[in-house]
């Protein structure tokens, strides 16, 4: 699954919109001191209200936002289980009986419950529905509408938010003129954060992948492994945040562990240009050993040898043919996403901007040099220049 159909699948969760139908809806509260589902409800969802409708779909569409490997991972589901749930998932993604799915999903919950305590009381919500794609790309000259020939695509979709009591307020009531103490005991469902769920089939080259699952994260590079293993029986992925610590560790392994600011600009540079020359093909660009003795190569690395890169991938990962996906291996390119911490100050800094950072030795003592082509102002006051 690439961003491109991420993307897709994400901009059909509005109201009205022809190329998504969403079918059912099922709602299951579960307490957080018993445990328990404390009740369950499920509707056709076009009998829900449209106000409430318009709350779900903002809470569908911010489950499935984010970048991938970090908020989003598409998922193999695991090998050899017992009671797998991707026979669970494709039985409620066939059939036709809304009584049917609805015991799966509840079934599912019991797995979600299980060795498993929520610190709040937890609304967990699933849809079935589908969404339709074009067969091929939209042509405007074309005298005949690409909404002609169309896949349709039947998908589920699981929301888990937690719960949150409503605060204590002062109200001023217009009609007796006066001012009211708030006591609601009703709590609000979180559906602008929700917390994780999936959404079910992947899709593969358009086509969707009932062998894959996209498991969604509320905090980025902290999937739930219980939910992972043991609800989707599914097979763990590494984290863009591992996998950068993979390429710092092999970079350290062969380079040493300092590097001066212009040599790890130029290694984001290279990265990030590997990145946009393949930007249009289908798969994520991946980083083997020769691609990072490559890049260390040119970005000025000494003594940099095919055998030591080797040596550093299985020292570090045990797999010499190890690949790593470029988007993960470096902060946001054109963001001031590296952190420079000192002592005195935090400094932000893009890393294409890093080759304006240099360490200096200044009368024995390191200092952080920054060149700029304008003034520094601090609280509005005009930092002079001093000659060194």
């Amino acid at each position: 699954m690439i961003k491109k159909e991420v993307a897709h699948i994400r901009k059909q969760f509005k109201l009205d919109h022809d190329l998504m139908n969403i079918y059912d809806i099922l709602n299951v509260y579960i307490m957080k001191e018993s445990n328990e589902i404390y009740h369950w409800e499920r509707l056709p969802f076009g009998m829900v209200d449209r106000e409430k409708q318009e709350l779900y779909m903002g809470n569908f569409k911010k489950l499935i936002t984010g970048e991938l490997d970090q908020k989003l991972f598409e998922l193999k589901f695991q090998a050899e289980v017992e009671e797998p749930a991707q026979v669970m998932l494709h039985q409620a993604l066939v059939t036709g009986d809304p009584d049917e799915w609805q015991d799966l999903m509840l079934l599912l919950v019991d797995r979600m419950m299980a060795d498993t305590h929520y610190e709040r009381d937890t609304v967990i919500t699933f849809v079935r529905g589908q969404y339709y794609r074009p067969t091929k790309d939209r042509n405007d000259e074309a005298e005949e509408s690409e909404k002609n020939e169309l896949f349709a695509h039947p998908f589920i979709l699981c929301s888990v938010n937690s719960t949150e009591k409503q605060r204590k307020a002062l109200l001023f009531d217009y009609v007796e003129r006066e001012f009211k103490y708030n006591v609601i005991v009703d709590p609000i469902v979180k559906l602008s954060t929700p917390e994780q769920g999936f959404f079910y089939p992947s899709v593969t080259d358009n086509y969707s992948d009932v062998n894959r699952i996209l498991y969604c994260t509320g905090k980025s590079n902290f999937p739930d492994p219980h939910f992972i293993g043991e609800v989707l029986n599914a097979e763990r992925s590494v984290t863009a945040l591992e996998e950068r610590a993979i390429f710092e560790d092999i970079v350290k392994e062969v380079a040493g562990e300092q590097l001066d600011a212009t040599t790890i600009a130029q290694l984001y540079e290279e990265i990030h240009q590997v990145i946009e020359t393949n930007d249009d093909k289908e798969e994520p660009p991946k980083l083997d050993y020769r691609d990072v003795e490559r890049v260390l190569k040119v970005s000025g690395v000494e003594d940099v040898t095919t055998e030591k890169v080797e040596r550093a991938f299985e020292t570090i990962v045990d797999d010499k043919h190890y690949e790593m996906k470029a988007s993960s291996v470096m902060p946001k390119f054109t963001t001031k996403s590296i952190k420079i911490e000192t002592k005195v100050a935090t400094i932000s800094v893009s890393p294409q901007d890093l080759k304006y950072v240099k360490q200096v030795n200044y009368h024995g003592r390191r200092c952080i040099l920054i060149e700029v082509d304008e003034d520094a102002v601090i609280e509005g006051f005009t930092l002079t220049t001093e000659t060194l």
